[in-house]
């Protein structure tokens, strides 16, 4: 699915990808965090020796960034999502909706939600913009 930049998040991309020589295919500009997905494979390039790069990139943009890996299938991109939480599984299912139900460790349901339902409701976001799905669910 094609994705669409603002212009601000176009400023974003650049930034990044001049700092970390990775390739960032979408950009999301909130009002605490930036976040990043990252072209499948690159995470080490965007993260940096110890953190360097994202560390770089919160001080110049005065916010967090995170960061998303890219993935070929819908379930591994939801997976990606959710991290670090330790997801189990995922499960797309296409009826009237399209529904990604996600399985994760018991221990890590808070993480895959996040303060305030954060991690989850950015999960739905990306989801839906990189691959038409309405919906992720935590099973």
């Amino acid at each position: 699915m094609p994705v669409t930049l603002s212009d601000e998040a176009l400023r974003h991309v650049a930034a990044f990808e001049e700092a970390t020589e990775a390739t960032a295919r979408d950009c999301l500009v909130e009002e605490d965090r930036v976040v990043f997905v990252v072209a499948a494979g690159e995470m080490g390039a965007a993260i940096g020796p110890a953190g360097e790069y994202v560390e770089a990139l919160e001080s110049q943009f005065g916010t967090d960034v995170v960061l998303v890996e890219d993935a070929d299938t819908a379930a591994t991109f939801v997976a990606n999502a959710l991290a670090p939480a330790a997801v189990r599984n995922v499960t797309v299912s296409e009826n009237d909706t399209t529904v990604a139900y996600v399985e994760v460790a018991a221990a890590d349901r808070g993480v895959a939600i996040g303060a305030d339902g954060r991690n989850i409701a950015l999960a739905r976001t990306l989801a839906a913009r990189h691959f038409g799905i309405d919906d992720v669910q935590l099973t």
